[in-house]
Protein backbone atom coordinates (compact mmCIF):
# COMPACT_ATOMS: atom_id res chain seq x y z
CA UNK A 1 0.00 0.00 0.00
CA UNK A 2 1.34 3.36 -0.76
CA UNK A 3 1.55 6.04 1.24
CA UNK A 4 -1.36 8.24 -0.60
CA UNK A 5 -3.49 5.41 -0.28
CA UNK A 6 -3.13 4.81 3.51
CA UNK A 7 -3.93 8.14 3.98
CA UNK A 8 -7.05 8.05 2.47
CA UNK A 9 -8.11 4.68 4.14
CA UNK A 10 -7.20 6.60 7.48
CA UNK A 11 -9.53 9.05 6.30
CA UNK A 12 -12.22 7.19 5.27
CA UNK A 13 -11.96 5.17 8.76
CA UNK A 14 -11.55 8.66 10.60
CA UNK A 15 -14.85 9.38 9.03
CA UNK A 16 -16.88 6.13 9.16
CA UNK A 17 -15.88 6.37 12.72
CA UNK A 18 -16.78 9.33 13.34
CA UNK A 19 -20.45 9.11 11.80
CA UNK A 20 -23.05 9.69 13.89
CA UNK A 21 -21.31 10.01 16.92
CA UNK A 22 -21.59 13.75 19.28
CA UNK A 23 -18.44 16.19 19.79
CA UNK A 24 -17.58 14.91 23.18
CA UNK A 25 -17.70 10.87 21.66
CA UNK A 26 -15.03 12.36 19.13
CA UNK A 27 -12.98 14.55 21.04
CA UNK A 28 -13.01 10.92 23.43
CA UNK A 29 -11.87 8.77 20.81
CA UNK A 30 -9.58 11.21 18.92
CA UNK A 31 -7.72 11.29 22.64
CA UNK A 32 -7.75 7.71 23.52
CA UNK A 33 -6.42 6.64 19.57
CA UNK A 34 -3.86 9.52 20.20
CA UNK A 35 -2.59 7.95 23.63
CA UNK A 36 -2.44 4.32 22.05
CA UNK A 37 -0.65 5.43 18.91
CA UNK A 38 2.06 7.07 21.72
CA UNK A 39 2.13 4.24 23.96
CA UNK A 40 2.90 1.79 21.13
CA UNK A 41 5.37 4.12 19.67
CA UNK A 42 7.03 4.22 23.35
CA UNK A 43 6.90 -0.12 23.24
CA UNK A 44 8.51 0.19 19.80
CA UNK A 45 11.24 2.37 21.22
CA UNK A 46 11.73 0.51 24.19
CA UNK A 47 11.87 -2.53 22.51
CA UNK A 48 14.28 -1.82 20.09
Amino acid sequence: MGSCEFVTLISTLACTIAKNKSQKEIELLAVFFTQLGDTLATISVIDS
